[in-house]
């Protein structure tokens, strides 16, 4: 079976292994990696571990995800908007409003389902429900996500996630005038306890999550950005700008109620680059932002 090997960081020294691991890749619940460690599919330094093992800098991590589920997701021919694919990688342009993988509501009309048409053979790690998606952008996010067609490809790309190794830079058009030209927030985010549906700013059930903007135009009351992911939590570019004041122009969940005309939050997932599993060669890909954001940004040039 193949392993995913990573070296424990100094940011996490003295943390629990199954936290560590968990915070590492946003597809890994930390009950699951519990598990994986009761199973004996974690070990450090060589050794298999209890989930309350205290990391220290320098530990030499070894994980190998269990088999995967027999597939139960019927394929569906939905074009997709390819820009590259060869036997190990696909890179797939997402539009607006498509949900990524099914899950209980959608479990139609999903990336997965469009993809399981095009071709069969997409990796199984991720379970019945996410064959070959490695990391996700949310539904009403339009951009670049990375496929694998095998097991082995698949473990490449996410220990690359896990090295925070993948270029994954976002146009977003936020509430509010920033000030300043460039800027980095490092915050921990978790489930957000008054609300399970969304995430927030938490240090009580975070996980170490980076986001690096600059900005690229400004107006009277909106700022256009660009984000680049160091972490890939869930909604992280939406929490983090909220957090700092600037919330995302459209966002029905960290948004004000008073926005631009655009449904869902102003989000674009334009570049995304990574290594080749198989060549090791670096790739980068850009995708134009869609219609409804590209005629958003005219009208705030002519109206705000």
């Amino acid at each position: 079976m193949d392993t995913i090997t990573f070296h424990i960081e100094d940011e996490y020294d003295g943390e629990r292994i199954d936290k560590v691991i968990a915070a590492l890749n946003e597809e890994w619940s930390r009950s699951q990696v519990q598990q994986w460690i009761k199973s004996g599919l974690v070990t450090v330094n060589g050794e298999t571990v209890k989930a309350n093992y205290k990391c220290e800098a320098g530990d030499a991590v070894a994980v190998s995800p269990p088999e995967p589920e027999p597939l139960e997701v019927e394929p569906e021919p939905i074009p997709l908007d390819i820009y590259y694919e060869d036997e190990d990688v696909l890179v797939v342009n997402k539009p607006r409003g498509m949900v990524v993988h099914p899950a209980p509501g959608h479990m139609r009309g999903t990336l997965v389902n469009a993809l399981l048409a095009h071709c069969r053979d997409l990796s199984g790690i991720n379970g019945v429900l996410r064959p070959g998606i490695v990391h996700r952008i949310d539904k009403d996010t339009s951009g670049l996500l990375m496929v694998a067609k095998n097991d082995a490809a698949h473990r490449s790309l996410v220990e690359q996630l896990v090295n925070k190794t993948v270029t994954r830079r976002y146009k977003a058009i936020v509430h509010g005038v920033i000030p300043h030209d460039y800027g980095t927030i490092d915050a921990p985010i978790g489930r957000d306890k008054r609300d399970r549906k969304k995430m927030a700013v938490t240090e009580e059930n975070g996980k170490e999550a980076v986001t690096h903007f600059r900005v690229l135009e400004r107006f009277r009351h909106y700022t256009y950005v660009e984000c680049q992911l160091e972490t890939g939590r869930t909604h992280q570019i939406r929490v983090h700008m909220k957090y700092i004041g600037y919330p995302l122009a459209g966002d029905p969940q960290y948004g004000p109620k008073k926005t631009l005309a655009i449904d869902g939050q102003a989000l674009h997932a334009g570049v995304l680059g990574f290594r080749h599993p198989r060549s090791g060669e670096y790739l980068e890909f850009e995708a134009p932002l869609p219609p409804e954001f590209a005629e958003l940004l005219d009208w705030l040039r002519k109206n705000d």
